[in-house]
């Protein structure tokens, strides 16, 4: 009995992993924005933390206070890696979701719990 229930289990991981693998190529076409500045720096990011583009607003650009720029996409970018972040927790969760809790012992499996 204790087999039967170890190979179900592991069948039941094998499926996960296969659908872990397709949310992943989906988290490659996803994407999140994330802007500070009120807008003048604009990030876009996909699920997979890769950005995809940067836009800097004219009058961001001052020769005179290159550190505000800076301190600008700084805070656009880790912004979009938060928000990127939170989109592939949730469609991983997805697919994790209702098969996590069949796991032996609350089995806890790295980046998914």
């Amino acid at each position: 009995m204790f087999k039967g229930n170890m190979a179900g289990q592991f069948a039941m991981l094998q499926k996960m992993q296969k659908e872990m693998e397709k949310v992943q190529a989906a988290l490659e076409d996803m994407t999140v924005e994330a802007t500070s500045g009120g807008g003048m720096v604009t990030v876009v990011m996909n699920g997979q933390q890769k950005i995809k583009s940067i836009k800097i607003d004219a009058e961001a650009v001052d020769p005179e206070d290159v550190e505000m720029l800076e301190d600008l996409i700084v805070a656009a970018v880790n912004q979009g890696l938060e928000k990127s972040k939170e989109m592939a927790q949730e469609e991983t969760s997805k697919v994790a979701g209702g098969m996590l809790g069949g796991l032996p012992g609350g089995l806890k499996i790295p980046g998914l719990s």
